[in-house]
């Protein structure tokens, strides 16, 4: 039986494409545990150093979690349902490997929600984005009421999910919720230039510098210091630190091992 998610391999890159164009690629129950899955899966290859999520077809990146499924849960099981957005979310923060959203148009909801748990997001001129759970009764489920407040401050956040409205690529850019906004034909190019110039580094450097980022979302200032100063010393003592340094001396291009 085919699946919702179809990933595939460039190099060390790995691109996931939520397959459910007819839905507008929007989250279901199946597609929550496909997405998770890939993630975990993909943490742990060795051969994969860096991850680009889209949306199948011109229209949505993901327009949102399921409504139709949705409708019919009791409050135990939208908080079950909300639970696998949680695990999802998690796997994505977890992972050892930088994830860069290509949202290429719609992203809304549980689709916005998706994109503030990737560490990059790059978004096509078509793109639009919003947290609209309010319009049919709900709240955001699937991160959104955290992240998005840590990624673009309280008002804004509460702009969006108060009034449901929707913004555009150029607003999600001057906000802060998108790195960047290019044509729409060149958002995949882009996405992956930017993982490309990413896979140029030292793995085990990538890694730990996105644990640390992590930690600066999770912990106050004085332990994420501490983080910090741990993972450097960690870093350290892996053989990336001493190729890339050697590299740098002779004045060459290092050949990392990820060690």
């Amino acid at each position: 039986m085919p699946g919702f998610i179809k990933t595939e391999m460039e190099d060390r890159l790995a691109i996931i494409t939520v397959n459910r164009p007819d839905a507008l690629n929007a989250l279901n129950s199946a597609v929550l545990r496909e997405l998770s899955m890939a993630i975990e899966h993909l943490s742990m290859a060795a051969d994969v150093g860096a991850i680009i999520l889209t949306g199948a077809g011109d229209r949505a990146f993901v327009a949102g979690a399921d409504i139709k499924e949705m409708a019919n849960l009791s409050g135990l099981e939208m908080q079950r349902f909300s639970e696998m957005g949680r695990r999802l979310g998690d796997a994505m923060a977890s992972c050892n490997k930088p994830i860069i959203a290509a949202i290429n148009g719609f992203a809304l909801g549980g689709g916005c929600e998706l994109a503030l748990a990737c560490d990059i997001r790059i978004a096509s001129n078509r793109a639009e984005l919003g947290q609209p759970e309010v319009n049919i009764g709900i709240i955001p489920g699937f991160g959104g009421s955290q992240r998005l407040p840590r990624l673009v401050g309280p008002g804004w956040a509460a702009e969006m999910i108060y009034t449901g409205d929707r913004i555009d690529a150029a607003t999600a850019e001057r906000i802060g919720l998108v790195n960047r906004v290019v044509a729409a034909d060149r958002l995949l190019p882009e996405a992956k230039a930017l993982a490309h110039k990413i896979l140029e580094k030292s793995p085990a450097a990538i890694a730990l510098a996105k644990a640390c980022l992590r930690a600066a979302w999770d912990m106050p200032l004085s332990a994420g210091l501490d983080f910090e100063t741990a993972a450097f010393g960690i870093v350290g003592s892996t053989d990336d630190k001493a190729e890339g340094m050697r590299a740098f001396i002779e004045k060459r291009k290092p050949a990392w091992t990820g060690a």
